[in-house]
């Protein structure tokens, strides 16, 4: 059986868990709001460590708070930076929209592992949980810092690595696909030649763009709010306070962070996290259309298109033997689907700012990191377990290419539109090729007519 302590906050008593850090305000916010298992994920709680940790050393520096008790803040901060203490972060994500349940969670959790440090009696304040740990803070501009902070340094430290693999990955098939020549496809019907290689070189493009996206929230997401406390006034707040944070958070993550240039804005408004949130939504599209190329291309093995051969991860069937299915393509278009229902739940959430607070912060937090998480990993999956390993079917390719009726494409401009239209009908009549009904027709001299419908100079243009 569970054994309980008492612990007080501002409405009274409270059982909480004999063995828990957290305190009564948290068992409050676990007893309201039983609603799903969705918990911040490690890089939120490692940000609101970073900040409690960073508050704790500002106010020690500004002679607010005492050494002792700053020390052990300090140290018990460390231990959630670190993940010791994860399990004590055990509110829903789903609970009130300034995430001040979640920021007591924090303050309890950090308090009550520094009291233990000091040698005293858990629950006991001798740290407080808002007056020491809490100290010149807000929930208000607390949880959207700690937002900011763990998106940021995912992006900086994860996906725009994870981008740049994929990048790479895409460029070095796009070199080694070049001399291939295939056909081209447009509304799924045969268009003109393209090379393989240029197909890729698309790719590798919407990755650079990508990777740019990505980039270009740097501005938006390195203003921190910390300091702006409950309105964005900064009441109860020494002058200095942001400025210490801010320098001290900086450092620690090698990001570099500033004070929002208008601390009103920086609580009522999630706008940064919207604008992130769309970049993450427009690398999601990219991915969604490259995945779902690599399965099309790669479709067969004998009954598809078949111009791509996928590398075989794990067999597709347990019916069918020996079938082999597109899973990391798969996979990939899924993670894209989650991302872009996540940036409409981050839109609608980013409205629901009511005059000085947004209050659905905490969903924005969920969703952003998720989204930050899925694609990161997305890209390193699909580069090293699809890409990679992708190998040309050269043979289908040239096939294809030859049976393909927009061959006729590069008689238009010799012989008129007309002309090659009707050499075109014949050809899909009679299932033969178009070079074999022009040859029979001798619409041009044989020679003139092999250059003009050499596939490899149907792909330079001209």
């Amino acid at each position: 059986m569970t054994e309980y302590r008492i612990e007080k906050d501002s409405m009274g008593e409270m059982q909480v868990p004999a063995d828990s850090y957290y305190g009564a305000q948290t068992q409050r916010a676990v007893l309201n709001f039983p609603i799903s298992n969705l918990r911040f994920p490690r890089p939120f709680i490692r940000a609101l460590g970073l900040i409690k940790k960073a508050a704790a050393g500002t106010n020690l520096e500004l002679g607010l708070l005492e050494e002792g008790l700053a020390s052990a803040i300090v140290q018990a901060a460390d231990e959630v930076i670190e993940g010791k203490l994860d399990d004590q972060f055990v509110v829903d994500i789903f609970q009130t929209g300034s995430g001040t349940s979640t920021n007591m969670n924090t303050n309890e959790v950090i308090a009550n592992r520094a009291i233990q440090i000091l040698g005293g009696k858990i629950g006991s304040r001798r740290v407080h949980p808002n007056d020491h740990v809490n100290m010149a803070q807000s929930s208000n501009d607390v949880i959207p810092t700690a937002i900011h902070v763990s998106a940021l340094e995912e992006i900086e430290k994860t996906q725009v690595p994870a981008l740049k693999q994929l990048h790479a990955s895409l460029k070095a098939k796009a070199r080694e696909f070049d001399e291939v020549v295939k056909i081209g496809r447009t509304h799924l019907q045969d268009a003109v030649p393209i090379r393989l290689g240029q197909e890729f070189s698309a790719y590798a493009s919407m990755m650079e763009n990508a990777i740019r996206r990505m980039e270009s929230v740097r501005f938006s997401l390195s203003e921190l709010a910390i300091g702006g406390t409950a309105v964005g006034t900064g009441l109860n707040c020494h002058p200095q306070f942001a400025a210490g944070v801010v320098e001290k958070l900086s450092e620690w993550t090698e990001v570099p962070f500033r004070e929002a240039s208008n601390k009103f804005e920086a609580l009522a408004s999630k706008d940064a996290a919207v604008e992130t949130s769309s970049m993450l939504k427009t690398v999601a599209c990219s991915l969604m259309k490259i995945a779902n190329d690599l399965r099309w291309l790669g479709s067969g093995p004998r009954c598809g298109i078949g111009e791509l051969l996928l590398p075989p991860t794990q067999p597709g069937s347990s019916i069918m033997p020996a079938k082999v299915n597109p899973v990391i393509p798969e996979a990939v278009t899924m993670i894209a689907a989650q991302v872009i229902g996540n940036d409409v739940t981050i839109s609608i959430a980013g409205q629901s700012g009511n005059f000085e607070l947004n209050v659905m912060k905490t969903v924005i937090a969920y969703n952003l990191l998720q989204s930050i998480d899925l694609l990161s990993n997305g890209c390193i999956v699909l580069s090293q377990r699809c890409v990679d390993g992708l190998v040309a079917n050269r043979e289908r390719c040239q096939e294809l290419v030859e049976r393909s009726l927009a061959m006729v494409t590069a008689l238009a401009p010799k012989i008129g539109y007309d002309k090659a239209a009707e050499i075109a009908k014949e050809a899909y009549q009679t299932g033969r090729t178009v070079r074999e009904i022009a040859q029979e027709k001798k619409v041009l001299p044989e020679k003139e007519l092999e250059q003009t419908l050499d596939p490899w100079s149907m792909t330079e243009g001209g």
